[in-house]
């Protein structure tokens, strides 16, 4: 295992969510958006896009920094998509979509997969994993829906939904880790760096508070 920190971790997504996890567990991540065309991955099943997209948004910042990257230099990617009713759902188009979404998912419950992609630059060594959680979703009104969506926030995330925002209060509650469902599961992120013999404490930059 290491014993000195890498001198970069980064965080190849705009999450704010995602940042906030990793600032929590005392990571200070460099973030540097891929601008990845999501389109590009069309994976059948929706824990294979999400690691498709999460690999393809590291590869993307790797090799933006290759030729500056120091030793130790860590790339994350992630992404996530939710399986409901035999659909793949990643961010709504717009509000219509986001409302019909609420309307078949209230009551019910899905699955949030979120794919993790970790590059160590230096080394050319990765290391990928797939976190998933069943999320059941409150049987909300017409009303709420009409409330929830007008904030905006649906139009942003996977699923048309959050359980760390104004969402979070319709989400009865989840079976797994609910990190897998803000977008980044930190127990994942333990691992995942374990294989590449870095230990998580190793990135250990002081705490958030």
């Amino acid at each position: 295992m290491r014993t000195t920190n890498p001198l970069r971790f980064v965080l190849a997504s705009a999450s704010p969510a995602r940042r906030k996890s990793l600032l929590a567990a005392g990571i200070q991540p460099e973030v540097l958006v891929s601008g990845v065309d999501e389109s590009t991955a069309n994976a059948e099943r929706a824990e294979m896009l999400c690691l498709d997209l999460a690999r393809l948004k590291a590869e993307a910042v790797t090799e933006r920094i290759r030729a500056t990257s120091g030793p130790g230099t860590l790339v994350l990617g992630c992404d996530s998509v939710l399986a409901f009713d035999g659909e793949i759902l990643g961010k709504p188009v717009d509000a219509d979509d986001a409302t019909r979404r609420w309307k078949q998912m209230r009551g019910r419950s899905g699955v949030l997969h979120s794919g993790h992609c970790l590059i160590d630059v230096t080394a050319d060594r990765r290391a990928e994993a797939v976190a998933s959680t069943t999320v059941h979703f409150a049987d909300i009104s017409d009303e709420e829906i009409a409330a929830y969506v007008a904030t905006g926030e649906p139009l942003q995330v996977a699923g048309a939904f959050t359980i760390d925002g104004l969402g979070g209060p319709f989400v009865e509650r989840v079976e797994g880790d609910p990190g897998t469902v803000v977008g980044l599961s930190l127990p994942l992120l333990r691992n995942l760096l374990g294989e590449l013999d870095v230990r998580i404490t190793d990135l250990w930059q002081g705490r958030p508070y």
